[in-house]
């Protein structure tokens, strides 16, 4: 793991991509090329400088260098303001490079999770960079690296952290696969460790021990019994969920232990506070030693802010609370709402078939490019 960057993140130097892209192509021809120039995270320079190159050639953006993260910003200084993210990076290659088509899917790694997001976004960006005189709002475009991997290295937390300005707006909008619809706000989640106390003995003589592992039943028992709470936050319900992940115990195979840890994962509604989670776990197991070792904040739905209904509207869906944690969460710590929206299926992330369907990459840019352009503003 690598730590955080201190202070002002260095200056990048300019550098021209090997492979240009093509921001006059269409959608799925660009996702097919964004797919096409490997980015797992930690090795998204390539990939950055392709991108950084395409925006700074658009007219009216500011565009910006954090790292191996690319910001653009127009600045007409409309009352309101929107920030469309996705990130560079994709985890590791399992066979499914370079991009193929099938019929009307888009295979490859990263098709989904979100390089057809990306390619979203870019099209929008080049979009509004040509109709910036009619823009009724502002508009940032923020790509960034390392959301695959351990959060310190994420490039909107090194931005947020650093150069927060990059990322102020009204609303952001998380171009995550979604299926094309609306998913509002995010969970919060938090990891901890409980731990069951024994006493260690020699497994000849056990009686003169007490197993922590037995023991760890009662709490795997609560755990089983558990009813997670259903909280409905602006008319969408965020289920919760407290399962065990983990149990380790024992030194040694002829050793009864004297310790077991259970690690529990609890996802919670955005409407709780980290503190409130925190709470509310050690309340579970108030007998037990319960170590905190991860926590982040949910966001909330915001779809009671005018600009995020006005968004809701102009698309035409049905809003669906996210049941996960996605970086909705960071632009919510910054005081902007955030919505997850993007072509894919959330559950091809990751998988070693992952594929976009074109239909839907084209239907996904045609309708953010409907409500981007239009002449209304919920200022």
């Amino acid at each position: 793991m690598v730590d955080a960057p201190r202070g002002h993140p260095a200056p990048q130097t300019r550098r021209r991509s090997a492979v240009p892209l093509d921001l006059a192509a269409d959608v799925v021809a660009l996702t097919e090329a964004l797919v096409d120039m490997p980015s797992e995270s930690g090795a998204e320079g390539p990939l950055a400088d392709a991108v950084e190159e395409a925006l700074r050639a658009l007219p009216g953006l500011e565009v910006e260098r954090v790292g191996n993260s690319v910001v653009a910003r127009t600045d007409l200084g409309r009352p309101e303001r929107v920030v469309l993210a996705g990130h560079l990076d994709t985890v590791p290659a399992a066979d499914n490079l370079p991009a193929r088509r099938d019929g009307e899917r888009l295979y490859g790694l990263g098709a989904c999770d979100m390089k057809g997001g990306v390619a979203v976004a870019l099209k929008l960006a080049a979009a509004a960079a040509e109709a910036r005189g009619s823009l009724t709002r502002d508009v940032t475009f923020a790509f960034y690296e390392c959301e695959e991997i351990a959060g310190d290295r994420n490039g909107l937390a090194v931005i947020a952290a650093h150069r927060p300005q990059l990322l102020d707006g009204d609303l952001a909008l998380l171009l995550e696969p979604s299926g094309g619809g609306v998913e509002a706000g995010c969970q919060g989640f938090l990891l901890a460790d409980i731990v069951v106390p024994g006493r260690r003995a020699h497994t000849a003589r056990a009686w003169m021990g007490s197993n922590a592992a037995h023991l760890a039943g009662e709490v795997l028992t609560r755990l089983h019994a558990h009813v997670p709470e259903r909280i409905t936050i602006d008319g969408l319900e965020y289920r919760e969920g407290l399962n065990a992940v983990a149990v380790r115990a024992g030194v040694s195979s002829n050793v009864v232990p004297d310790e077991c840890v259970v690690t529990v994962n609890l996802r919670f509604a955005p409407s709780r506070s980290p503190e409130e989670a925190e709470a509310y776990v050690r309340g579970l197991f108030p007998e037990y030693e319960v170590r905190v070792t991860e926590v982040e904040p949910g966001a909330l739905p915001g779809l009671d802010r005018a600009m995020t209904a006005g968004l809701v509207k102009a698309l035409g869906v049905e809003p669906r609370p996210k049941l996960g944690w996605t970086d909705v969460a960071r632009f919510a710590s910054l005081g902007v709402p955030g919505l997850n929206c993007g072509p894919g299926d959330p559950q091809l992330a990751h998988t070693p078939g992952e594929f976009v369907s074109m239909a839907e990459l084209r239907e996904c840019e045609e309708r953010l490019r409907g409500w981007l352009l239009s002449q209304e503003s919920a200022a």
